[in-house]
Protein backbone atom coordinates (compact mmCIF):
# COMPACT_ATOMS: atom_id res chain seq x y z
CA UNK A 1 0.00 0.00 0.00
CA UNK A 2 0.92 3.19 -1.08
CA UNK A 3 1.83 6.38 1.79
CA UNK A 4 -1.32 7.42 2.92
CA UNK A 5 -0.29 10.31 4.72
CA UNK A 6 -1.40 13.71 3.73
CA UNK A 7 1.51 15.53 3.20
CA UNK A 8 2.20 19.24 1.08
CA UNK A 9 1.71 17.22 -2.54
CA UNK A 10 -1.61 15.06 -1.53
CA UNK A 11 -3.95 14.64 -4.18
CA UNK A 12 -1.48 15.02 -6.83
CA UNK A 13 -0.62 12.25 -9.08
CA UNK A 14 2.76 11.91 -10.91
CA UNK A 15 3.82 8.41 -13.28
CA UNK A 16 7.14 7.41 -13.22
CA UNK A 17 8.41 5.32 -16.19
CA UNK A 18 11.86 5.28 -14.83
CA UNK A 19 14.78 3.00 -13.81
CA UNK A 20 18.03 3.12 -11.28
CA UNK A 21 18.80 5.57 -9.38
CA UNK A 22 18.18 9.59 -10.69
CA UNK A 23 14.47 9.34 -11.52
CA UNK A 24 13.29 6.97 -9.15
CA UNK A 25 14.85 9.38 -6.42
CA UNK A 26 13.04 12.20 -7.92
CA UNK A 27 9.99 10.10 -7.19
CA UNK A 28 10.33 9.35 -4.01
CA UNK A 29 10.78 12.22 -2.86
CA UNK A 30 7.65 13.59 -4.32
CA UNK A 31 5.81 10.38 -3.33
CA UNK A 32 7.12 10.96 0.38
CA UNK A 33 5.25 14.68 0.45
CA UNK A 34 2.03 12.83 -0.19
CA UNK A 35 1.78 12.76 -4.04
CA UNK A 36 0.45 9.31 -5.37
CA UNK A 37 3.61 8.21 -7.60
CA UNK A 38 2.77 5.47 -9.98
CA UNK A 39 5.61 3.97 -11.22
CA UNK A 40 5.66 2.25 -14.73
CA UNK A 41 7.55 -0.53 -15.66
CA UNK A 42 8.17 -2.92 -18.40
CA UNK A 43 7.73 -6.36 -18.22
CA UNK A 44 10.71 -7.66 -16.64
CA UNK A 45 10.79 -4.56 -14.07
CA UNK A 46 12.98 -1.21 -12.76
CA UNK A 47 16.38 -3.12 -13.22
CA UNK A 48 17.10 -2.03 -10.17
CA UNK A 49 15.18 -4.63 -8.23
CA UNK A 50 18.04 -6.83 -9.74
CA UNK A 51 21.09 -4.52 -8.25
CA UNK A 52 23.27 -5.66 -5.55
CA UNK A 53 22.78 -9.19 -3.47
CA UNK A 54 20.56 -7.96 -0.48
CA UNK A 55 17.11 -8.95 -0.03
CA UNK A 56 14.16 -8.88 2.04
CA UNK A 57 11.79 -11.15 1.72
CA UNK A 58 10.76 -10.54 -2.10
CA UNK A 59 12.06 -6.52 -1.52
CA UNK A 60 15.62 -5.77 -3.18
CA UNK A 61 17.15 -3.79 -1.27
CA UNK A 62 18.85 -1.14 -3.59
CA UNK A 63 15.40 -1.04 -4.94
CA UNK A 64 13.29 -0.55 -1.67
CA UNK A 65 16.05 2.95 -0.95
CA UNK A 66 14.57 4.76 -3.58
CA UNK A 67 10.79 3.52 -4.41
CA UNK A 68 9.06 3.66 -1.22
CA UNK A 69 5.60 5.04 -0.92
CA UNK A 70 5.01 4.16 -4.86
CA UNK A 71 2.46 2.32 -6.22
CA UNK A 72 3.68 -0.53 -9.06
CA UNK A 73 1.52 -0.75 -12.88
CA UNK A 74 3.43 -3.33 -15.09
CA UNK A 75 2.85 -1.85 -19.00
CA UNK A 76 4.35 -3.02 -21.82
CA UNK A 77 4.82 0.65 -23.55
CA UNK A 78 5.83 -0.39 -26.89
CA UNK A 79 2.37 -2.35 -27.10
CA UNK A 80 -0.70 -0.44 -28.24
CA UNK A 81 -2.71 -1.99 -24.71
CA UNK A 82 0.36 -0.30 -23.16
CA UNK A 83 -0.03 3.00 -25.18
CA UNK A 84 -3.87 2.77 -24.61
CA UNK A 85 -3.50 2.53 -20.72
CA UNK A 86 -0.67 5.35 -20.46
CA UNK A 87 -3.31 7.62 -21.74
CA UNK A 88 -5.58 6.98 -19.34
CA UNK A 89 -3.41 7.20 -16.33
CA UNK A 90 -2.31 10.73 -18.33
CA UNK A 91 -5.35 11.75 -17.59
CA UNK A 92 -5.55 11.72 -14.38
CA UNK A 93 -2.20 12.79 -13.81
CA UNK A 94 -0.94 16.20 -13.05
CA UNK A 95 3.25 15.32 -14.22
CA UNK A 96 5.03 12.62 -15.36
CA UNK A 97 8.66 11.74 -14.93
CA UNK A 98 11.18 9.70 -16.98
CA UNK A 99 15.06 8.60 -17.48
CA UNK A 100 15.40 6.92 -19.79
CA UNK A 101 16.91 7.95 -23.29
CA UNK A 102 15.88 10.32 -25.42
CA UNK A 103 14.65 8.13 -28.49
CA UNK A 104 13.25 6.09 -26.62
CA UNK A 105 11.47 8.75 -24.26
CA UNK A 106 9.75 9.49 -27.94
CA UNK A 107 9.49 6.26 -29.04
CA UNK A 108 7.67 5.23 -25.85
CA UNK A 109 5.18 8.15 -25.81
CA UNK A 110 6.47 9.74 -22.66
CA UNK A 111 6.54 13.57 -24.13
CA UNK A 112 4.08 16.56 -23.60
CA UNK A 113 3.85 16.32 -27.64
CA UNK A 114 2.20 12.86 -26.92
CA UNK A 115 0.34 13.01 -24.40
CA UNK A 116 -1.27 16.80 -24.58
CA UNK A 117 -3.98 14.96 -26.35
CA UNK A 118 -5.13 13.42 -22.96
CA UNK A 119 -4.50 15.98 -20.66
CA UNK A 120 -3.10 19.60 -21.80
CA UNK A 121 -2.10 20.45 -17.77
CA UNK A 122 0.27 17.55 -17.37
CA UNK A 123 3.86 18.69 -16.85
CA UNK A 124 6.11 16.03 -18.47
CA UNK A 125 9.59 15.27 -17.30
CA UNK A 126 12.45 14.39 -18.87
CA UNK A 127 15.14 13.66 -16.64
CA UNK A 128 18.21 12.97 -19.29
CA UNK A 129 21.94 13.01 -19.46
CA UNK A 130 22.59 15.60 -21.90
CA UNK A 131 19.27 17.00 -23.10
CA UNK A 132 16.73 15.98 -25.09
CA UNK A 133 18.21 17.00 -28.27
CA UNK A 134 21.79 17.74 -29.78
CA UNK A 135 24.39 15.54 -31.17
CA UNK A 136 25.04 14.10 -27.33
CA UNK A 137 21.47 13.10 -26.39
CA UNK A 138 21.49 9.86 -26.51
CA UNK A 139 24.90 9.14 -25.63
CA UNK A 140 25.12 6.71 -22.32
CA UNK A 141 25.21 8.92 -19.33
CA UNK A 142 25.89 7.68 -15.99
CA UNK A 143 27.18 9.03 -13.21
CA UNK A 144 30.83 8.07 -13.46
CA UNK A 145 30.72 9.62 -17.03
CA UNK A 146 29.08 12.75 -15.70
CA UNK A 147 31.80 13.03 -12.85
CA UNK A 148 34.62 12.74 -15.20
CA UNK A 149 33.31 15.19 -18.00
CA UNK A 150 32.50 17.85 -15.67
CA UNK A 151 35.65 17.96 -14.10
CA UNK A 152 34.87 16.76 -10.98
CA UNK A 153 36.77 14.06 -11.02
CA UNK A 154 39.90 15.90 -12.03
CA UNK A 155 38.76 17.93 -8.36
CA UNK A 156 38.52 14.80 -6.15
CA UNK A 157 41.55 13.70 -4.63
CA UNK A 158 45.25 14.74 -3.56
CA UNK A 159 47.79 16.84 -6.20
CA UNK A 160 50.01 14.18 -8.15
CA UNK A 161 47.25 11.42 -7.56
CA UNK A 162 44.93 9.57 -9.34
CA UNK A 163 41.58 11.57 -10.51
CA UNK A 164 38.76 10.03 -8.21
CA UNK A 165 34.99 9.37 -8.19
CA UNK A 166 32.97 11.05 -5.20
CA UNK A 167 32.27 8.07 -3.14
CA UNK A 168 28.71 7.97 -3.77
CA UNK A 169 26.34 8.84 -6.95
CA UNK A 170 26.28 12.30 -6.54
CA UNK A 171 25.67 13.30 -9.69
CA UNK A 172 22.04 10.64 -9.55
CA UNK A 173 20.93 11.71 -6.68
CA UNK A 174 21.76 16.14 -7.22
CA UNK A 175 20.06 15.67 -10.71
CA UNK A 176 16.79 13.71 -8.90
CA UNK A 177 16.09 16.42 -6.50
CA UNK A 178 16.59 19.36 -9.33
CA UNK A 179 14.39 16.94 -11.03
CA UNK A 180 11.98 16.94 -8.50
CA UNK A 181 12.28 20.86 -7.92
CA UNK A 182 11.45 21.60 -11.95
CA UNK A 183 8.34 18.71 -12.11
CA UNK A 184 6.80 20.70 -8.43
CA UNK A 185 7.19 24.25 -10.00
CA UNK A 186 5.97 23.25 -13.15
CA UNK A 187 3.17 21.51 -11.60
CA UNK A 188 2.80 24.38 -9.65
CA UNK A 189 2.15 26.86 -12.56
CA UNK A 190 -0.32 24.42 -13.93
CA UNK A 191 0.14 25.44 -17.58
CA UNK A 192 1.39 21.90 -18.38
CA UNK A 193 3.94 21.10 -21.14
CA UNK A 194 7.54 19.84 -21.64
CA UNK A 195 10.49 20.42 -19.13
CA UNK A 196 14.05 18.73 -18.63
CA UNK A 197 16.83 18.51 -16.23
CA UNK A 198 20.01 16.92 -17.50
CA UNK A 199 22.66 15.25 -15.19
CA UNK A 200 25.22 17.30 -17.12
CA UNK A 201 23.87 20.36 -16.63
CA UNK A 202 22.88 19.82 -12.65
CA UNK A 203 26.84 18.87 -12.15
CA UNK A 204 28.25 21.71 -13.88
CA UNK A 205 25.98 24.07 -12.20
CA UNK A 206 27.24 22.68 -8.97
CA UNK A 207 30.81 23.52 -9.21
CA UNK A 208 28.98 27.57 -9.32
CA UNK A 209 32.26 29.07 -7.65
CA UNK A 210 34.81 27.06 -9.24
CA UNK A 211 33.11 27.79 -12.16
CA UNK A 212 32.69 31.30 -11.88
CA UNK A 213 36.16 32.04 -10.83
CA UNK A 214 37.41 30.49 -14.28
CA UNK A 215 34.93 32.31 -16.14
CA UNK A 216 35.49 35.80 -14.89
CA UNK A 217 39.37 35.80 -13.83
CA UNK A 218 40.85 32.84 -15.77
CA UNK A 219 41.83 30.54 -12.57
CA UNK A 220 41.46 26.78 -13.46
CA UNK A 221 40.41 24.89 -10.28
CA UNK A 222 43.41 22.68 -8.91
CA UNK A 223 43.12 20.09 -6.69
CA UNK A 224 44.03 20.70 -2.85
CA UNK A 225 45.73 18.44 -0.44
CA UNK A 226 43.41 16.54 2.31
CA UNK A 227 40.43 18.17 0.44
CA UNK A 228 41.65 21.64 1.57
CA UNK A 229 39.48 24.38 0.47
CA UNK A 230 40.90 26.77 -2.54
CA UNK A 231 40.41 29.44 -0.22
CA UNK A 232 39.46 29.83 3.32
CA UNK A 233 42.62 28.14 5.73
CA UNK A 234 41.76 25.94 7.56
CA UNK A 235 39.41 24.16 5.81
CA UNK A 236 40.44 20.47 5.13
CA UNK A 237 41.01 17.12 6.17
CA UNK A 238 43.66 16.65 9.27
CA UNK A 239 44.79 13.35 10.65
CA UNK A 240 44.67 13.12 14.42
CA UNK A 241 46.25 10.79 17.10
CA UNK A 242 44.01 7.77 15.91
CA UNK A 243 42.36 8.84 12.51
CA UNK A 244 41.04 11.92 10.68
CA UNK A 245 38.65 15.20 11.49
CA UNK A 246 37.10 17.73 9.53
CA UNK A 247 38.08 21.28 10.33
CA UNK A 248 36.41 24.22 8.69
CA UNK A 249 37.24 27.80 10.27
CA UNK A 250 36.40 31.27 8.29
CA UNK A 251 36.14 34.39 11.06
CA UNK A 252 39.21 35.58 12.49
CA UNK A 253 36.68 35.77 15.74
CA UNK A 254 36.56 31.67 15.53
CA UNK A 255 40.66 31.55 14.83
CA UNK A 256 41.38 33.48 18.36
CA UNK A 257 38.91 30.62 19.96
CA UNK A 258 40.51 27.63 18.14
CA UNK A 259 44.00 29.47 18.62
CA UNK A 260 43.44 29.41 22.38
CA UNK A 261 42.02 26.39 23.19
CA UNK A 262 45.00 24.86 21.10
CA UNK A 263 47.49 26.99 23.45
CA UNK A 264 49.11 28.47 20.67
CA UNK A 265 48.60 31.71 21.41
CA UNK A 266 51.48 33.15 19.28
CA UNK A 267 48.99 32.71 16.34
CA UNK A 268 47.00 35.07 17.05
CA UNK A 269 50.07 37.40 16.87
CA UNK A 270 52.36 36.21 13.97
CA UNK A 271 50.66 38.00 10.70
CA UNK A 272 50.57 34.47 9.07
CA UNK A 273 48.33 33.08 10.91
CA UNK A 274 46.48 35.91 12.58
CA UNK A 275 44.27 36.65 9.98
CA UNK A 276 42.07 35.04 6.97
CA UNK A 277 44.19 37.19 4.05
CA UNK A 278 47.63 35.89 5.74
CA UNK A 279 46.24 32.19 6.59
CA UNK A 280 45.70 31.81 3.01
CA UNK A 281 48.61 33.46 1.68
CA UNK A 282 50.73 31.38 3.87
CA UNK A 283 48.67 27.93 3.38
CA UNK A 284 51.29 25.28 4.00
CA UNK A 285 53.45 27.03 7.18
CA UNK A 286 49.72 27.44 9.21
CA UNK A 287 48.71 23.35 7.73
CA UNK A 288 51.57 22.44 9.60
CA UNK A 289 51.54 23.82 12.46
CA UNK A 290 47.63 23.21 13.16
CA UNK A 291 48.52 19.41 11.84
CA UNK A 292 51.65 19.00 14.56
CA UNK A 293 49.47 20.13 17.66
CA UNK A 294 46.13 18.01 16.17
CA UNK A 295 48.26 14.70 15.78
CA UNK A 296 48.90 14.80 19.52
CA UNK A 297 45.55 13.77 20.59
CA UNK A 298 42.40 11.67 19.49
CA UNK A 299 39.63 13.20 16.88
CA UNK A 300 36.86 12.84 19.45
CA UNK A 301 39.08 14.41 22.36
CA UNK A 302 39.51 17.95 19.48
CA UNK A 303 35.69 17.50 18.92
CA UNK A 304 34.89 17.85 22.75
CA UNK A 305 37.21 20.36 23.14
CA UNK A 306 36.47 22.79 19.89
CA UNK A 307 32.71 21.82 19.15
CA UNK A 308 31.33 23.43 22.66
CA UNK A 309 33.39 27.18 21.01
CA UNK A 310 31.42 26.95 18.06
CA UNK A 311 34.35 25.59 15.96
CA UNK A 312 32.97 23.89 12.74
CA UNK A 313 34.90 20.32 13.02
CA UNK A 314 33.46 16.92 13.32
CA UNK A 315 35.54 13.59 13.12
CA UNK A 316 35.46 11.56 9.86
CA UNK A 317 33.95 8.69 11.07
CA UNK A 318 32.34 5.62 8.36
CA UNK A 319 28.49 4.67 7.26
CA UNK A 320 27.90 2.31 9.91
CA UNK A 321 28.57 4.86 12.56
CA UNK A 322 26.63 8.12 11.04
CA UNK A 323 23.99 6.44 10.93
CA UNK A 324 23.78 4.55 15.06
CA UNK A 325 24.43 8.72 15.85
CA UNK A 326 21.95 10.21 18.65
CA UNK A 327 21.56 13.20 15.70
CA UNK A 328 20.22 10.48 13.24
CA UNK A 329 17.85 8.94 16.19
CA UNK A 330 17.01 12.55 16.96
CA UNK A 331 15.85 13.27 13.30
CA UNK A 332 13.97 10.03 12.52
CA UNK A 333 16.69 9.78 9.66
CA UNK A 334 16.65 6.06 9.84
CA UNK A 335 13.14 4.23 9.36
CA UNK A 336 11.96 1.14 10.13
CA UNK A 337 9.59 -0.74 7.38
CA UNK A 338 7.59 -3.63 8.50
CA UNK A 339 6.03 -6.25 6.42
CA UNK A 340 5.48 -9.74 6.79
CA UNK A 341 8.86 -10.83 5.45
CA UNK A 342 10.79 -8.90 7.62
CA UNK A 343 11.50 -5.39 8.75
CA UNK A 344 12.83 -2.70 5.95
CA UNK A 345 15.39 -0.28 7.36
CA UNK A 346 15.58 2.61 5.18
CA UNK A 347 16.91 6.39 4.86
CA UNK A 348 14.25 8.66 5.70
CA UNK A 349 12.85 11.87 4.61
CA UNK A 350 15.39 14.89 4.92
CA UNK A 351 12.27 17.58 4.30
CA UNK A 352 10.76 18.46 7.83
CA UNK A 353 8.14 20.43 8.82
CA UNK A 354 5.07 21.20 11.12
CA UNK A 355 2.80 19.12 8.85
CA UNK A 356 1.45 15.13 9.56
CA UNK A 357 4.63 13.80 9.68
CA UNK A 358 6.12 11.68 6.53
CA UNK A 359 4.34 8.01 6.54
CA UNK A 360 6.20 5.72 4.64
CA UNK A 361 5.45 2.27 2.82
CA UNK A 362 7.01 -0.42 1.57
CA UNK A 363 8.27 -0.42 -2.17
CA UNK A 364 5.83 -1.45 -4.59
CA UNK A 365 6.14 -5.36 -5.62
CA UNK A 366 6.29 -5.29 -9.93
CA UNK A 367 2.76 -5.00 -11.70
CA UNK A 368 1.16 -5.26 -7.91
CA UNK A 369 -1.27 -2.30 -8.37
CA UNK A 370 -2.52 -3.06 -11.56
CA UNK A 371 -6.13 -4.04 -10.74
CA UNK A 372 -6.34 -1.50 -8.40
CA UNK A 373 -5.36 1.41 -10.47
CA UNK A 374 -7.27 0.45 -13.59
CA UNK A 375 -10.57 -0.28 -11.38
CA UNK A 376 -10.12 3.19 -9.80
CA UNK A 377 -9.73 4.77 -13.52
CA UNK A 378 -12.94 2.59 -14.56
CA UNK A 379 -14.87 4.49 -11.90
CA UNK A 380 -14.15 7.65 -12.87
CA UNK A 381 -15.23 6.97 -16.69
Amino acid sequence: MANSSRGPLSGIRVLEATHMLAGPYCGMLLADLGADVIKIEPPGGDIARRVGPHFIGPHNVYFASLNRNKRSVCLDLATPDGQAKLGKLATTARGLITNMRPAAIGKLGLTYASLKAHNSRIACLALTGYGLEGPEADMPAYDYAIQAMTGVMALTGDPGGPPTKVGYSAVDNSTGIMAALALVSAILEGKGGQIEVSLHDTMLSQLNYLAGAYLNAGEVPARQSSGAHPYIVPAQIFPTRDGHLALFITHDEFWHKFALELEQPAWLTDPDFATMAGRSVHRDRVIAGIEAVLRTDDTQAWVDRLRPLGVVIAGVTTLDKSVETRLVVDRAMVVTIPGGDGDLRVIGCPIKGNAEAVGYARPPLLGEHNDEIFRELEAME
